[in-house]
């Protein structure tokens, strides 16, 4: 390849030098240079699994500068390169060939890879003189060099004569003789004088002598000579080759031989322990294998369930028949890890019993105070007869309810129940319209709940939690022009209620990992705090096995069903709930009144489409309400707010 390559090289500048057009001889070159590049290509993957890293890395360069002699083929069939510059492109590509030599000496003889370098140093010199060929080629064309010409032919020059010099110093015996004979034949001495006439007597832009003429014959010869003793050192490198070749193969048939008898050694000896130390690393499989599937379970199961558990007891040291060192060693070191894992798992069973007794420490200090502060309130609706600041006592009332709902969740992550409790069945739209009055933003919520269901009175705290949870996480996350809807009514398996808001909805995937946690609630992590509510919600649904699941809501958004199981509804006969459906007479005073806006106009949009503001006790079962403690005051506030609704009329 390196040869036909520089044959293009020669045919390239020669025609960059000259007028004519683009001749056949060059073309048949090109395609030559070609074939001989695929072969090199073939041989280079045949040989991979044989050729050193670092060979491969330079033969793959090879092939890749290979890949530029189309773009340089086109410059020069177009003329837009120079003759120096074409020279100096194809010599570039030639010389990732020689670094491909400079990479091949693998052999083990030192004296023979010395041999070895020299004739690749001479190699370099040939390529030199094919360099010098092609540009004096060039030159013939138009019958004179350049500066630049000149001046790379003396640098070519003193380069060709230190590489020959050292490739030859480094030759002995047989490999020096014919290049001997060579430095005194006509060809190598009349080449020797063309570099001096070239150095001495070729002025840069003037005519060229006239034995120029006899250049490009001088060059040639040489190199046709170079390639001939080339090729005679490269057999006779080979021949060199042959016995230590041999003495290698020898050596591997006897390394192979001691091998095969080491390798049925070892296999018989692997057989004999490997019995012995399969049993005891099966009995050790097995304990560990109950450790992690049974033994660490139920310890974990019981720390949940608060019980003490004695460390010591329930680490007992792992016991393996045997007497090997190392299976000996492992099964210690294994009975620590047990040791170690029992004991990380009872200090995070004290420490989330730390942490669920500080939770329900302050939440209980929060219920009573927040407790306390709703008495207060009560007692100051009671006697505040100015309709503005009874509207921001109810406020503020709403606000502490909300307060108390919060209180009430840090009371459920720490696994304890709620205080406040039920004991008579409250009906299901009192339920649903406390959990409503809970939410920040309650107007934007719609309720349509049957008045005759009822739920039994020990679920009614927990149920309000929920519901509010659900119903501030629609309102949340919905715009807040948009309505909420809560339905509800009777089915086969209980009482079911549909929380529907409006909202951008949630993905697939997040919908399904929302549902499997609310089926089946994991354990609290502190570090999973973005979602409180709804495993607040989870938490509450799993003590009364209410049913909670989150699908897509026609609108967009989301929609919550919960599914209150039959144990826990009371459904009164056919005649009390006809008698429920009967209209009632308009109280003399409301309990439930609007939140009036600017001028009186309700706030929001219809009035009889928002929520009215919620009023003290309206949301509790009737036979709960508290009765007032002081009846004039409060028939004082009835009052104000007649005459509040007659100055909005």
């Amino acid at each position: 390849m390196l040869t036909e390559l520089q044959h293009e090289r020669l045919m390239s500048v020669t025609f960059l030098g000259g007028t004519s057009a683009f001749h056949a001889d060059l073309d048949t070159q090109q395609k030559r240079t070609d074939e001989v590049a695929a072969g090199l290509a073939g041989h280079a993957v045949s040989g991979r699994d044989a050729a050193p890293p670092a060979l491969w890395d330079r033969v793959q360069e090879l092939l890749r500068q290979l890949d530029r002699l189309d773009t340089l083929r086109t410059q020069v069939e177009s003329r837009q390169i120079g003759r120096l510059d074409a020279l100096t492109q194809y010599s570039e590509i030639a010389e990732v060939a020689w670094q491909v030599y400079d990479r091949m000496m693998i052999a083990p003889d030192l004296d023979l890879i010395d041999q070895t370098k020299a004739v690749v140093l001479i190699g370099r010199a040939r390529e030199i003189v094919s360099q010098q060929s092609a540009l004096l080629a060039g030159t013939l064309g138009t019958g004179r060099m350049s500066q630049r010409e000149q001046e790379t032919f003396v640098e070519m020059a003193s380069k060709r004569s230190l590489l020959y010099s050292l490739g030859f110093s480094g030759l002995e015996g047989a490999m020096r003789d014919p290049y001997v004979k060579l430095n005194g034949t006509p060809a190598y001495l009349d080449f020797v004088k063309l570099e001096g006439a070239v150095r001495d007597k070729v002025r840069p832009e003037a005519q060229l002598p006239p034995e120029a003429g006899r250049w490009q014959a001088t060059t040639e010869t040489l190199s046709i000579t170079l390639d001939k003793l080339g090729g005679q050192a490269t057999t006779e490198i080979g021949n060199r080759m042959r016995p230590a070749v041999m003495t290698v193969l020898i050596r591997l048939g006897v390394l192979a031989v001691v091998g095969l008898l080491a390798v049925v050694v070892t296999l018989l000896v692997s057989v004999r322990f490997g019995r012995r130390i399969s049993a005891e690393l099966g009995a050790l499989q097995k304990a560990a294998v109950d450790l992690s599937d049974r033994r660490l379970p139920d310890i974990v199961r019981r720390l949940s369930r608060g019980d003490d558990v004695d460390v010591v007891s329930e680490t007992p040291p792992v016991e393996v028949p045997g007497n090997t060192a190392e299976v000996a060693t492992v099964t210690n070191a294994f009975t620590s890890v047990q040791s170690t894992a029992v004991q990380a798992a009872v200090g995070q069973a004290k420490l989330r019993q730390g942490v669920n007794k500080v939770f329900l420490n302050l939440a209980r200090r929060n219920q009573s105070l927040l407790h306390r502060q709703l008495g207060i309130l009560d007692g100051l609706e009671r006697q505040v007869e100015d309709p503005n600041l009874l509207e921001q006592l109810f406020g503020l009332d709403h606000l502490t309810t909300r307060m108390r709902r919060h209180a009430e969740g840090l009371i459920i992550l720490s696994g304890a129940a709620p205080g406040r409790g039920w004991r008579e069945p409250v009906a299901l739209f009192d339920v649903v319209r406390a959990s409503v009055e809970e939410v920040e933003d309650y107007l934007r919520v719609d309720v349509n709940v049957p008045h005759h269901a009822k739920l039994v009175g020990p679920a009614v705290t927990d149920a309000i939690h929920l519901i509010a949870e659900l119903v501030e996480n629609a309102t949340i996350f919905s715009p807040p022009h948009t309505r909420v809807a809560v339905h509800g009514d009777l089915a086969a398996r209980g009482f079911v209620l549909e929380i529907e808001d409006r909202g951008l909805g949630l993905s697939s995937e997040e919908m399904t990992a929302i549902n499997a946690r609310l089926a089946d609630p994991p354990e609290f992590d502190l570090a999973d705090s973005d979602r409180l509510g709804l495993f607040v919600v989870g938490q509450l649904a799993k003590r009364h096995d209410i049913t909670v699941n989150l699908r897509p809501s026609p609108y967009g958004g989301t929609t919550a069903i919960v599914l209150i199981p039959a144990e826990l509804v009371v459904v009164p006969d056919a005649a009390e709930i006809a008698a429920a459906e009967l209209p009632l007479p308009r109280p003399s005073a409301p309990v439930l009144a609007p939140v009036s806006g600017k001028h009186g106009a309700p706030s929001g949009s219809e009035a009889g489409v928002n929520l009215p503001r919620r009023v003290k006790q309206t949301n509790m079962a009737p036979q709960l309400r508290e009765e007032p403690a002081k009846p004039d005051l409060f028939s004082s506030f009835q009052a104000g707010w007649r005459r509040a609704e007659d100055e909005d009329r």
